[in-house]
């Protein structure tokens, strides 16, 4: 053995840097809740944004017939293009395109493994070790855990309650320096339920333009917007601000488990060309694309799907959410922010109402053990004192949880 050897002596096979730096917000809070559910109560879960969970969310049945045709083609079973089938991407274009103000062809849009993929590629691609990225607050927990996973410094913009959530513009617009890569811009809103005004983007827009700032926009929720509120794709505002859009089939089509999102590319003047289309293709390559079934079934899924389903889909958010707001408005020490569209509310608790409620983990966690009702704590949205709840699950149940609320806060209120 030579003697200039420095390997070491004996077994230790440490964790890498990356995977100690990547942590869930919502796991780190949620899995010190060590309170158990009320044994004479049937559980009843308001936290995960999953609409399958209860059944009476369900795709159509033409999506369902889509998939099956190609399963049984057998021509969808091999690897696909990294960054997707050329006709998955020509379908995704034509159904999302806006030729007058958001034009896309295939070659702007890339297919990813959920639009949680689709984020993580596009933080990846803007963000160096060391850089930082403004992120809102309240704000979706797995942009924080992506940023941290990749040494890149989270800046919290605030949203405000009193606004129905919309941007702090000048507070935001205070974060930016020279090491400020990009801005993540979620509309309509988890955890809050809101959807911005044409004005209030242009505002926003106005911001990334007078900085230089590139904007990654969440829009997976694009379209679930309630009465008297309307959806505008960012991009659709802007000639300057290069944008990256994600989405996917998650949420407006009710199958997260699907596991196909996408990228948009808008780039009016080119400003992604010089290197990050190339930088997103790459990136594309570290999994060797998403699910071959589903991205081949994509044209049938968004163009032969009946557009009633849509409907349908949205009068029973619009429903539930009514529900949720016209009885948790009336439980005293609760104030409920009147939800836009998605699939959320979120509502303060006002802990001086209360006499041995001190914020707003204590509150979930006495909620769970003594109704058990499950809930998530603002505070893994960097948002202390506010509660998130979705409102996905039947009539009867959220009545029944709601119920259970309204006695649970009698007991405890002053």
């Amino acid at each position: 053995m030579s003697s200039n050897n420095t390997r070491q002596q004996s077994w230790k096979v440490p964790a890498s840097i990356i995977s100690k730096r990547t942590s869930n917000p919502i796991r780190a809070i949620v899995d010190h809740i060590k309170v158990k559910p009320n044994a004479n109560k049937s559980m009843i879960s308001l936290a995960l944004g999953d609409p399958t969970l209860f059944g009476n969310f369900k795709i159509h049945q033409t999506c369902t017939e889509a998939v099956s045709k190609q399963l049984h083609s057998y021509k969808s079973n091999g690897y696909p293009p990294s960054t997707g089938y050329l006709h998955a991407r020509q379908a995704v274009a034509d159904k999302f395109t806006l030729p007058e103000t958001a034009p896309l062809s295939a070659q702007d849009v890339i297919i990813t493994s959920g639009c949680s993929g689709a984020l993580d590629m596009c933080i990846g691609v803007l963000c160096n070790e060391g850089d930082n990225i403004l992120l809102p607050r309240p704000g979706f927990s797995l942009y924080q855990t992506l940023a941290d996973s990749k040494g890149v410094e989270v800046r919290y913009y605030d949203l405000l309650p009193e606004n129905n959530w919309e941007m702090d513009l000048k507070q935001l617009e205070s974060l930016i320096d020279d090491r400020t890569a990009t801005v993540v811009m979620n509309n309509p809103s988890n955890p809050c339920g809101s959807v911005f005004r044409k004005q209030h983007l242009l505002d926003f827009l106005a911001v990334c333009e007078r900085n230089h700032l590139p904007v990654i926009a969440d829009e997976i929720y694009c379209d679930l917007v309630f009465s008297g509120n309307e959806f505008f794709p960012l991009a659709s505002l802007t000639t300057t601000v290069p944008v990256l859009a994600v989405g996917g089939l998650a949420k407006k089509y009710l199958v997260p488990g699907w596991r196909v999102g996408w990228i948009f590319i808008h780039d009016r003047n080119n400003v992604f060309n010089a290197e990050v289309r190339e930088g997103l293709n790459s990136l594309s390559q570290l999994i060797l694309g998403s699910n071959s079934l589903i991205q081949a079934a994509l044209p049938d899924i968004l163009h032969k799907t009946d557009p009633a389903f849509y409907d349908e889909t949205r009068v029973q958010l619009e429903a539930n959410a009514k529900l949720s707001t016209d009885i948790l408005a009336k439980v005293p020490g609760l104030k409920v922010i009147v939800p836009q569209g998605a699939m959320y509310v979120m509502i303060a608790i006002n802990v001086t109402e209360f006499k041995d409620i001190e914020n707003d983990i204590v509150f979930t966690e006495k909620l769970l053990g003594e109704e058990s009702v499950m809930c998530l704590p603002g505070s893994v949205f960097q948002c202390p004192n506010f509660i998130r709840i979705v409102f996905t699950s039947p009539p009867e149940v959220l009545q029944d949880a709601y119920t259970r609320m309204a006695e649970f806060c009698a007991r405890h209120h002053v």
